[in-house]
């Protein structure tokens, strides 16, 4: 089993160019499913995962009170696993075709009013005030990620190469090794010069090489950090939502879609593979006008 574990962790690396994000996820729920088929019947060849087996699985961990969306993600990562063990010889044949993935219930990301965002970068800048090259990282941070919408760890993947400043534009490296390009705005063009001027060479030494935000030992950023840093910043705003880095990509969304942003652009923008998936975010934009409906019109 754990010939199988490893050279399926090869394939998702360098085979599908998925995450190490990624890659733990799927074969943590693999490896669970293997030590579950191992439990039930030891000793038994890969070639005895069946239905049966895979539904007793997931069922074993609902009844346990796994959350829906991790047993949609499980389904996701064993049909995967499955169809790979078949394609490669390792089974006859693929019982997770006819794996049903559980309905997940999609609820609506928590989002910051765009005053609130406003504040935060306020925040963020007078904090910056005394040029401290920690307070012009972090400054830089969530201009960055509120700007463009990019995830926390497409931030802390860039390199200063990834930078067009003529253009105000950065290239990202998305999920499954996807390059796109997005736009930044002029507030967070003024954060980016003032931290390549006064913060980074401050900070930068051997460990650094070409990454564009560094901790405080000079090696590139790391994402706790990033969230650290976004956690604090929110906590500064009083009646903010407590967010995360993916909570400032959830709220840049919607003010674009606010601001009349067509969808298709932001799906670009967000590196979305389906448009369904950046078509929640026209969801909370409907519900926040159903909530000002409710509350100021009068007959409501």
């Amino acid at each position: 089993m754990r010939a199988h574990l490893d050279a399926y962790t090869e394939h998702l690396r360098l085979e599908r160019g998925r995450s190490e994000h990624t890659v733990r996820a799927y074969i943590g729920d693999v490896a669970s499913l293997l030590a579950y088929l191992d439990r039930d019947r030891p000793g038994a060849p890969l070639a005895d995962l069946d239905l049966q087996m895979l539904r007793a699985w997931l069922g074993a961990q609902a009844a346990a009170g796994v959350a829906r969306t991790t047993l949609a993600r499980r389904t996701s990562s064993a049909r995967g696993f499955t169809a790979w063990a078949q394609r490669t010889g390792r089974t006859g044949t693929d019982p997770g075709v006819r794996l049903a993935a559980p309905k997940t219930h999609r609820t609506l990301p928590a989002v910051l009013r765009q005053e609130q965002a406003a504040d935060i970068m306020t925040a963020a800048e007078s904090g910056a005030a005394q040029e401290d090259p920690i307070a012009l990282r972090d400054r830089l941070i969530v201009e960055l990620l509120y700007s463009t919408g990019i995830r926390v760890g497409e931030l802390c993947g860039l390199d200063i190469g990834d930078v067009d400043a003529g253009r105000r534009v950065l290239r990202v490296l998305g999920k499954g090794d996807k390059e796109r390009v997005v736009p930044y705005g002029r507030p967070a063009e003024d954060a980016l010069t003032v931290w390549l001027r006064a913060g980074r060479p401050e900070l930068v030494n051997d460990r650094s090489g070409d990454a564009l935000l560094l901790g405080r030992r000079g090696g590139r950023l790391d994402q706790r950090q990033a969230r650290s840093v976004v956690h604090d910043a929110v906590q500064a705003v009083p009646g903010a939502p407590d967010l995360a880095p993916h909570g400032l990509r959830h709220s840049a969304a919607t003010h674009l879609l606010e601001g009349g942003a067509d969808l298709r652009v932001v799906q670009e923008v967000l590196g979305h593979s389906s448009l369904a998936t950046t078509q929640l975010y026209t969801h909370v934009s409907v519900a926040r006008l159903r909530a000002v409906h409710d509350q100021a019109h009068p007959r409501a």
